[in-house]
């Protein structure tokens, strides 16, 4: 129903952001990674949406790309594996692990997903298996690799979050302590890719 969203981040929180479109505000479910990797607040972004309706819910869940997407319906398709549990997957493996886990039939790696014990991870592979083949999947990495170096100045942004982030950790802060404060810093003043500089804003924080 709805294929995607394009518009201003307005707020972000744990396990989801909040994006203004149309004077909407529409909130989106997403793994931790992509939300780091979201930006500033304000920034125009476009989110690949999948719209989960229940009788008593309706929920959006967001990708940064189509490949993702594409694979968290897949994922959907698994008896036994809903919506939050797919996204759990996507949280722990990328998608192109993931397809090479199943094409090899790698359970150790898909069992590091959260909340995917040894048994669920054979029942996806053994359900996967398939729909997915080898070649697709090289082609897919290959695109996906492509892609990841066009879009190298957001990866430094968000290694440097990333890096300021486990320096508070290593001072004794919690993970969501440390990557709530990285965040608000990345928002306000500091650049997100000078980690000294992300550093002493998120000191103020905490």
């Amino acid at each position: 129903m709805i294929s995607f969203i394009r518009g201003r981040v307005a707020e972000v929180t744990e396990v989801s952001v909040i994006l203004e479109a149309g004077n909407i505000g529409y909130e989106i479910f997403m793994t931790g990674s992509s939300i780091e990797r979201l930006g500033r607040m304000g920034q125009e972004v476009k989110i690949y949406t999948y719209f989960h309706v229940r009788e008593d819910v309706m929920q959006l869940y967001g990708f940064l790309t189509r490949d993702d997407l594409d694979i968290y319906k897949l994922l959907l398709g698994v008896n036994g594996i809903g919506p939050k549990a797919a996204l759990g997957v996507m949280s722990g493996i990328t998608a192109d692990e993931l397809r090479f886990a199943v094409l090899s039939d790698d359970v150790k790696t898909i069992s590091k997903a959260p909340g995917i014990g040894r048994k669920t991870a054979q029942k996806l592979i053994l359900e996967l298996k398939d729909k997915l083949n080898l070649e697709d999947a090289f082609e897919q990495k290959l695109a996906n690799v492509q892609a990841a170096s066009e879009a190298g100045s957001l990866d430094e942004e968000s290694n440097g979050r990333q890096e300021a982030a486990e320096a508070l950790v290593a001072l004794g802060y919690s993970n969501t302590d440390a990557l709530r404060a990285v965040r608000k810093a990345a928002q306000g003043e500091a650049d997100p890719g000078d980690v000294e500089g992300l550093l002493k804003a998120a000191l103020k924080y905490l």
